[in-house]
């Protein structure tokens, strides 16, 4: 019996959900499976992976293969790096403690790039949200410019009919101010 490990899928539509699985390479996709090795998770940046690493190096060790997205999630998880180490142990080129400050070297630097990556997300997450904010707060200062010019422009339309019709009037207080006084000289 060949045993591949490889994806079983889960979840709903356009919503995929892996499990990680050790499987006989003749059962169905997502039908029986020997065990569950971790969960795959690409729906959120970065995916997010859970992996047995000790039970993923167990099938690698009694031969089984994996596809090819599972052989990049246990390249990315250090599933193969400590199998490849292990094969080092059992030929004597290294020491369990050897190989064992590799194996945690690299994982430690291989956290170092995802949460880098994570921050870099979060940043540029931050740096677009404030930049919508600054485009916002533009569109909302250049339509209360323009509202205040078109309520100065209102007012500057009324005023004059109003200027008008006060010096129309100021003129007919002129003209019955002078005109009395012209009746009263002729009398004197």
């Amino acid at each position: 019996m060949s045993v591949k490990i490889r994806l079983q899928r889960h979840g709903k539509k356009q919503k995929p959900f892996y499990w990680v699985v050790a499987a006989d390479a003749r059962s169905k996709r997502d039908g029986k499976y020997l065990e569950k090795i971790g969960t795959y998770n690409p729906n959120t940046n970065p995916a997010t992976i859970e992996l047995n690493l000790d039970s993923a190096v167990k099938w690698l060790h009694n031969g089984a293969q994996p596809t090819d997205t599972a052989k990049a999630i246990l390249s990315y998880k250090g599933a193969l790096l400590k199998h490849h180490l292990d094969g080092g142990i059992r030929k004597g080129a290294l020491t369990q403690e050897q190989a064992d400050a590799k194996l945690a070297a690299w994982l430690e630097a291989k956290a170092g790039k995802v949460d880098a990556k994570k921050d870099g997300l979060s940043k540029a997450q931050a740096d677009a949200k404030a930049k919508a904010l600054k485009a916002e707060q533009a569109v909302n200062a250049k339509r209360l410019a323009d509202a205040a010019q078109a309520e100065a422009d209102a007012i500057a339309a009324a005023t004059p009919a109003a200027e008008e019709e006060v010096a129309e009037v100021e003129a007919a207080a002129e003209e019955a101010t002078e005109a009395p006084a012209a009746e009263e000289t002729p009398e004197a």
